[in-house]
């Protein structure tokens, strides 16, 4: 039986491993900027997803392929960008690398694509962190069969794809989480933040995690002081973060409820994956029972 989004937001575990999981995010990030800038914003990330989708497994109904019309029709139709919008993204993907033309084809006016092996390996990377994860929770060996057998990609990602482009839960948590992001390096930004916190005691309406200056957010995530004042203003207006003196000078605090609401998506997330592993491959493992962990106030 596979791990409920519930089940998996109301685990103490699950929140201590999520602190692990946006570290080793923000380590992969820190290894390859130019292509997690695939990911910067919610849009890009889910226009990334429905190509790997329609690539590996035809998630449109139609046989597994990429070419621009039918990736830009099912952007449309899910509504995740425009017509417009998708077909600039794929000439970007192409032009950094990341897509490239298959050489043979019987129509040119549907040129079929194909993504690189370097996008190919960072998916797979992302892949990896999320199973390892899961196993940590129940015992199980994704993420090792996986490492053995990394051809399992084109059985697994479809159902991922799929999922999570037709979650309303995860188009749309949380007001906090769509401030993020839907704004270039917004989400790798809340990853950060979030991966400052300590063990949180549902109690505690507020987090402190250190100070954090507007300076250090640009110079981690490559953005101008203008936008990162902005997003964290913003944030601060809607009393999801706050500073215990001047902004921008003190420490930072998060509310329980922003936590939450991270705690919630990834949680929807995770449940979405566990269910395609289970449904391509079967249980991992049966699942022992794991001493929950006590919570403790959080720590900067």
């Amino acid at each position: 039986m596979s791990l409920s989004a519930k089940e998996l937001a109301q685990d103490p575990n699950f929140f201590a491993e999520l602190l692990n999981y946006t570290r080793e995010i923000l380590a992969t990030y820190n290894q390859n900027q130019r292509i997690c800038s695939v990911f910067a914003s919610q849009q890009r990330w889910l226009m990334a997803l429905a190509g790997f989708g329609l690539f590996y497994g035809g998630i449109d109904g139609e046989q597994p392929g990429l070419h621009a019309n039918r990736f830009a029709t099912y952007v449309v139709e899910h509504e995740i960008a425009s017509h417009n919008t998708a077909l600039s993204f794929l000439q970007q993907m192409l032009a950094e690398g990341f897509l490239r033309y298959l050489p043979v084809t019987t129509d040119r006016r549907a040129r079929p694509m194909e993504p690189t092996e370097e996008a190919v390996q960072q998916l797979a990377k992302w892949l990896t962190i999320h199973l390892s994860v899961l196993d940590r929770l129940d015992g199980g060996r994704r993420s090792a069969m996986f490492a053995k057998r990394p051809e399992l990609i084109a059985a697994l990602q479809p159902a991922i794809s799929a999922g999570i482009v037709n979650s309303d839960d995860l188009r749309h948590p949380g007001d906090t989480f769509d401030l993020f992001t839907w704004v270039n390096s917004g989400g790798v930004i809340m990853d950060y933040l979030i991966s400052r916190v300590g063990l949180v005691d549902a109690a505690t309406q507020r987090v402190v995690v250190g100070r954090i200056a507007f300076t250090d957010i640009c110079r981690r995530f490559l953005i101008s002081r203008t936008h990162a004042k902005r997003l964290m203003i913003r944030a601060a207006r809607m009393q999801s973060i706050g500073w215990t003196g001047s902004s921008g000078r003190s420490q930072l605090w998060l509310s329980y409820g922003f936590i939450q609401e991270y705690r919630n998506y990834q949680a929807e997330k995770f449940a979405i994956m566990d269910a395609a592993w289970r449904n391509a491959f079967g249980s991992p493992q049966i699942r022992a029972p794991k001493a929950k962990q006590v919570f403790t106030s959080a720590v900067p």
